[in-house]
C-alpha cells in the first residue's frame, strides 16, 4: 500500500528552506542565495522512498511587507499552512526567534498543526553548548514534534528529518508521478535560475526589483540544443544599466553562469539569450505581478 505526506516548509527569510528542500528532493528546483526573499512564490518538491511519497511545499519567508509583491508573498505562506499533514519550521540557529515567527508557531499551535522544528545552520555556532539553551528557550514557547538540529550545506542532519517526515505519512495513492521532481513549469524553472544568477551578483540595492520572463524556449529539431529567451525586467533605468554592466560584462556573466546550470538541470546544450527591460515600481502593479506569475490567485 502506498503512501504519501503534504509537508509545508516555512520560516524567516534566509533560514535555509530552499537548501533544505533541494538536499530533501536530490535535486536544485528552488533558488538559493544570500540575499532576502529569494523564493516569491510557493515551490513544489517530491520525493518518492520505496512505497511512500513525500510532497512538500517551500514558501517566501516571513518578512515585514513593504509593497503589493511583499503583500502576495506573505498570503502564499499563510495558504501553505493549511490542509496539509505537518510543516517544517527552518530556524537560523544563530539568531534569536523574531515575532513574526512567533505568531506563526503560535498560530499553527492553536490549529493543533504538527511542527518540526529544524534549527539549521549548527555548523556557524561559535559554541555548540549553545544549542541546548537555544531548544530549552523554544521548546518552553512552543510545542514541536520534533526538534532537529542541521547543516543543510554539509548535509548534516538532514537524514533524520526525512525519517520524521516519514512517520507522518498515511495509506494514499501517489499524486505525483514516480520519476517527478517538481510541478513548477520548465520555463518557471529557467527564469528561477537566470534571478538567481543575477542574485549571487549585483549589489543590494538591485536584486528584488528584478524579475525574469522566460519568453521562448524550444529544442531544436537537427540538433540537441535547447533555445532559450528571457526578459530581465527591473524598477529602474539606472537599475538595467547595473544588469547590463559596462560593456555588457555583468549581464554576460550572469548568462553564463545561468546556461552552465541550465545545461545541467536539462541535460542538453542550452543557448541562452538575455534581454533587460524597465517595469516602473512593477512590485506595486498588480497586472504585471500577475504577468510575471508571483500572485498567489
Amino acid at each position: 500500500m502506498t503512501k504519501t505526506a503534504f509537508i509545508t516548509i516555512a520560516g524567516r527569510t534566509n533560514a535555509g528552506k530552499s537548501s533544505l528542500l533541494n538536499a530533501i528532493v536530490g535535486e536544485k528546483i528552488a533558488s538559493v542565495s544570500n540575499k532576502p526573499q529569494t523564493t516569491r512564490t510557493r515551490i513544489t518538491g517530491i520525493r518518492n522512498i520505496g512505497e511512500t511519497q513525500l510532497v512538500f511545499f517551500d514558501t517566501p519567508g516571513l518578512h515585514k511587507p513593504v509593497n503589493k509583491l511583499s503583500e502576495h508573498m506573505l498570503n502564499t505562506v499563510k495558504e501553505s499552512v493549511s490542509d496539509i499533514d505537518a510543516v517544517i519550521f527552518v530556524m537560523d540557529c544563530t539568531k534569536k526567534i523574531n515575532e513574526q515567527e512567533t505568531e506563526l508557531l503560535k498560530s499553527l499551535n492553536a490549529d493543533k498543526m504538527p511542527v518540526i522544528l529544524v534549527l539549521n545552520k549548527i555548523d556557524l555556532l561559535k559554541n555548540k553548548n549553545d544549542l541546548m539553551a537555544i531548544i530549552a528557550e523554544l521548546t518552553n514557547q512552543i510545542e514541536f514534534r520534533a526538534v532537529i538540529p542541521v547543516s543543510v550545506t554539509e548535509d548534516n542532519g538532514v537524514d533524520i528529518v526525512i525519517e520524521e517526515i516519514m512517520k507522518l505519512s498515511t495509506e494514499s495513492p501517489f499524486y505525483f508521478p514516480e520519476d517527478m521532481i517538481t510541478d513548477q513549469p520548465e520555463k518557471v524553472i529557467a527564469s528561477e535560475i537566470i534571478r538567481e544568477k543575477l542574485l549571487m551578483l549585483l549589489n543590494d540595492e538591485v536584486p528584488h526589483g528584478i524579475a525574469v520572463g522566460v519568453e521562448t524556449m524550444t529544442e531544436r529539431e537537427d540538433k540537441d540544443i535547447l533555445d532559450i529567451s528571457a526578459v530581465i525586467y527591473c524598477e529602474r533605468e539606472s537599475h538595467k544599466g547595473i544588469v547590463i554592466g559596462k560593456k555588457g560584462a555583468m549581464l554576460k556573466k550572469a548568462s553564463t553562469s545561468a546556461r552552465i546550470e541550465l545545461e545541467d538541470f536539462f541535460r542538453i546544450k542550452v543557448n541562452l539569450q538575455c534581454w533587460v527591460k524597465v517595469k516602473e515600481d512593477w512590485r506595486n502593479r498588480e497586472g504585471l505581478i500577475r504577468n510575471f506569475g508571483l500572485s498567489e490567485k
